[in-house]
């Protein structure tokens, strides 16, 4: 049976993705589970991995294409299988209709112009998608470079080399390109400050029986950080105050039915959110093994769809950073992002004298299109209660 390939929704709001890259070629095999092709969204790139065995055929969508979600992109048949007729009579208007255009760019450019196209098709030809990926993140001009590859095409380990050289060069380097994600995050961030109206609560935490509850629950297999805590108790904090859970649809507020955690974590050249669904009924453990798992898969490069898809609030904590406290702003359609300072020893009042107590700093970022003052007050408040008791409000 034919399965389509359509493009994904991976995050809440999402209307269309740009197709980056096909992993595979029209006609070549896919097996299940392997990556397929590489898309972006407002969020960040991800691959899309086969939901079948058998062979690529059909491709209606290409590289950089902006497609709508849901639309079919490709379908995965079976050795002999005929294309769906809908899917046969596309592919084959397809190709006409992009003759089509390039012959009407080619006929209204100037000679330079066709140069440059044929130029920029050949070097295409004779690189991999992933040394074309490596050579826009890392800046480096490719046509400098000789390639060892077959034919002379330039490989992966062509495009590390120049980084390599280049890093070690003592003269001046051109300005980097950005990467995918550092311009996601760039454009994002630039959005929600203009659009989404922030405004900001912050309270300390006397963080010590927090840092003992954690200490007791890490073990060797499940190796539990302050992170992990935090988002259990977030979490259940938010089963009270369903309104930080909520999100602004444009013209109205949404009550989401699940809270669903947005961990923000650095990679190259920027930070991802993945997230832990339905945060307020695992436990402790489970947070902690997905935590490591999303982690894991974002440095490497090999963040799945599932993992950036449905966040209801955010956790930013740059505490390992020696960071003390700061601000940070809200990814819509959420309507909060907690920032979360290190843990430091300081000089507190307590029954009128000075003692020393571990605190840490809570910002929270709050949408005031969704939240007022006074309910975000109220969430910080109950969450600095919860982390001074965490063995009331947690399951190991």
């Amino acid at each position: 049976m034919a399965i389509s390939v359509v493009m994904p929704a991976l995050e809440m709001a999402q209307e269309t993705g740009k197709l980056l890259a096909w992993r595979k070629k029209e006609g070549e095999r896919t097996v299940k589970g392997e990556p397929l092709l590489e898309i972006e969204t407002d969020k960040a790139t991800v691959e899309v991995e086969a939901t079948a065995d058998g062979i690529l055929s059909g491709i209606k969508s290409h590289e950089g294409d902006v497609v709508t979600v849901g639309t079919v992109i490709a379908w995965i048949l079976q050795p002999g299988e005929a294309l769906p007729a809908e899917a046969s009579s596309a592919a084959t208007s397809a190709p006409s209709a992009r003759a089509s255009s390039a012959t009407t760019q080619v006929v209204g450019a100037e000679s330079n112009k066709t140069k440059n196209t044929t130029s920029s098709a050949s070097e295409s030809a004779r690189l991999s998608p992933k040394a074309r990926r490596l050579a826009k993140e890392h800046g480096i001009d490719v046509t400098k470079l000789k390639g060892s590859g077959p034919d002379g095409s330039i490989t992966t380990e062509d495009i590390l080399t120049a980084k390599e050289a280049a890093s070690e060069s003592p003269t001046a380097q051109p300005a980097k390109a950005l990467s995918n994600i550092a311009r996601i995050m760039a454009e994002r961030t630039t959005q929600s400050w203009t659009t989404v109206p922030h405004f900001f609560v912050v309270r300390d935490a006397d963080a010590g029986a927090l840092l003992e509850y954690q200490k007791k629950n890490k073990t060797k297999t499940v190796p539990v950080s302050v992170t992990d805590c935090l988002v259990g108790l977030v979490a259940r904090t938010l089963e009270r105050h369903p309104a930080l859970n909520s999100s602004w649809n444009g013209d109205s507020i949404h009550r989401n039915p699940d809270i669903n955690i947005s961990v923000a974590i650095a990679v190259n050249d920027g930070v991802i959110a993945p997230v832990i669904h339905q945060a307020n009924t695992a436990t402790l453990a489970d947070i902690a093994t997905q935590r490591i798992a999303l982690a894991e898969r974002a440095r490497a490069g090999k963040t799945q769809p599932a993992d950036l898809a449905g966040g209801t609030f955010t956790i930013s904590n740059l505490g390992m950073f020696k960071v003390d406290s700061f601000t940070a702003i809200i990814t819509p359609p959420q309507a909060a992002i907690m920032a979360v300072g290190a843990v430091s020893d300081r000089v507190v009042a307590q029954n009128g004298k000075a003692i020393v107590r571990p605190i840490m700093t809570l910002s929270l970022s709050s949408d005031h299109r969704v939240v007022d003052g006074a309910r975000a007050a109220a969430f910080l408040n109950d969450l600095v209660d919860a982390i001074a008791e965490p063995e009331k409000w947690l399951r190991s």
